[in-house]
């Protein structure tokens, strides 16, 4: 399909002459490539040909970053249409450059599977120019997103030109990535950064993809303090052993919470209403779903950091909490009730003769998770100028163009500035808007990914378990197809059980085919 750039009837002049010197900027050249191969963790060669250092706006402000590649595999899939996967590299809301793409993740094995795949770079809060003696910070919020929000835009431009299905695009990120990928799948096309785009030079495209695939989003950031501490406030006397001033600054923060969750209107898939009451019976859920699979992978879960089993000697697997279930029925709750399901295939299902989960005592596991990787203190994301000056990579983010950093909740400017009125500014007010996708899900603003793969480790601690929760949430809620889980014992990483995820990305492919 044909895309144009420019949708005026006439143009003339120099005004035409600059239409079109633009359009060619944005053409992609197909036989601009080099020949290039991995090697596959297997054993396996896999060639492509690469397609590098390609800008995606004609306004290029900052070169070092505002580019893209695209890969593109000798042996395409050969069965329905071929999608492509767009891996970012954004993480701590840093800068990423177009990278190549690796066997250990998941650009190498799209290739594999002959998909291709498009590495975009993006400006972030360490990104800089020069310009007229000043040193400017190219990379505050939103830059970053509108940088990769140009390069869905770039490829869905030149879709008949670049091998791949447009329609088809999976987004990839990890951590600040992973809240990137959730932004590209929640706001697609939303007017919120329709002019920004245009100021860029951003192709007139849509922007919208098909999956955002999101490993341990660091996103919400305007309540990820409060949901940290509500979550965690258990461990402060304890593991966490907080100082009296930062137990004082947890409690406000976890006050707040609830307000937050009730406010949300999320429902479990049964209806049931969601609320600060309930919800930790909520996230109970997902983990011992997540102990339920690692018992039948073959894990050994201790009776000390808060799980009791169930266990029927009369089998033959009976013996231990230990032993990995087999095959059969799924595990029920504490209940009664079986443990909740987003996706297909995320749940593993379990025979009457081996031992299961049947309750967990959350402030103990939370305590566990405290213990393996020291928590954050508080406040965990907008630190900067309440109990200690050094500012976080969030505060960064939200820097002014001259690089200050900034607060961006209302709490923690207050502290800062010791006044209990103070508040955000309108421009402030609306970045930490458009960078949030829960604002985005469900609004009719814009047009989100219809397929969502979500996971955030078990043990991970970066951002409460209730940021990723909350995103799966509220997108199962709103009716799209959401696979979610917890896996057991993985920290804050990304792109791990290729075979699950690409597994995944086949059964969606089913229904676009």
């Amino acid at each position: 399909m044909k895309h144009k750039i420019l949708t005026t009837a006439i143009l003339t002049g120099a005004a035409a002459m600059t239409a079109a010197a633009a359009t060619d900027a944005l053409r992609f050249d197909p036989e601009a490539f080099t020949r290039q191969s991995i090697t596959m963790p297997d054993g396996t060669q896999v060639g492509y040909k690469a397609y590098e250092g390609i800008f995606y706006v004609t306004n290029v402000e900052d070169s070092t970053y505002q580019t893209l590649n695209i890969y593109v595999p000798e042996h395409l899939a050969e069965t329905g249409r071929v999608p492509i996967l767009l891996r970012t590299y954004v993480g701590g809301y840093a800068a990423s450059t177009a990278k190549s793409p690796s066997p250990a993740d998941a650009s190498g094995r799209a290739l594999q599977e002959g998909y291709v795949v498009c590495i975009p770079g993006s400006r972030g809060n360490n990104s800089t120019v020069e310009a007229d003696g000043k040193t400017i910070y190219t990379g505050i919020a939103p830059n970053g997103l509108l940088d990769l929000k140009a390069a869905v835009r770039y490829l869905r431009y030149n879709d008949a030109l670049i091998p791949g299905d447009s329609e088809l695009i999976f987004t990839d990120g990890t951590s600040a990535g992973g809240a990137m990928s959730s932004l590209l799948g929640a706001t697609g096309n939303a007017g919120d950064y329709a002019e920004d785009l245009r100021k860029m030079g951003a192709a007139d495209a849509r922007d919208d993809v098909f999956a955002a695939i999101c490993y341990c989003p660091i996103t919400d950031l305007n309540h990820a303090d409060m949901e940290y501490e509500w979550l965690y406030g258990c461990t402060n006397r304890g593991v966490r052993a907080l100082s009296a001033d930062q137990i004082v600054i947890s409690d406000e923060l976890a006050a707040e919470c609830p307000e937050y969750i009730n406010s949300l209107g999320l429902t479990e898939t049964d209806g049931t209403p969601l609320t600060a009451a309930n919800y930790k019976d909520y996230i109970k859920k997902f983990l011992i779903a997540s102990a339920h699979r690692a018992l039948q992978e073959g894990c050994e879960i201790p009776d000390s950091i808060g799980f009791t089993f169930y266990q029927d000697k009369s089998g033959p697997m009976g013996g231990g909490p230990g032993m990995g279930p087999r095959a059969g029925q799924r595990p029920p709750m504490g209940d009664g009730r079986e443990a909740p399901s987003f996706g297909p295939g995320n749940m593993p299902r379990f025979n009457k003769t081996s031992d299961f989960v049947t309750g967990l005592d959350l402030d103990k596991y939370l305590s566990y998770v405290a213990s393996v990787t020291p928590l954050k203190t508080p406040p965990a994301f907008d630190q900067m100028g309440v109990l200690i000056d050094t500012p976080s990579p969030e505060n960064k983010e939200f820097a002014d163009r001259e690089g200050n950093p900034a607060n961006f909740t209302d709490f923690s400017l207050r502290h800062r500035l010791g006044d209990p009125k103070a508040s955000l500014d309108k421009d402030m007010v609306r970045r930490v808007e458009i960078m949030n996708p829960m604002n985005f899900i469900g609004t009719g603003r814009a047009t989100t990914a219809p397929h969502w793969y979500i996971r955030h480790g078990a043990k991970d601690r970066d951002t409460s378990f209730l940021v990723p929760i909350n995103l799966a949430t509220k997108l199962q809620n709103a009716g799209y197809d959401v696979d979610f889980f917890l896996p057991w014992n993985r920290p804050h990483s990304g792109d791990y059980n290729l075979d699950d995820l690409f597994t995944w990305i086949a059964s969606t492919l089913k229904t676009a085919n």
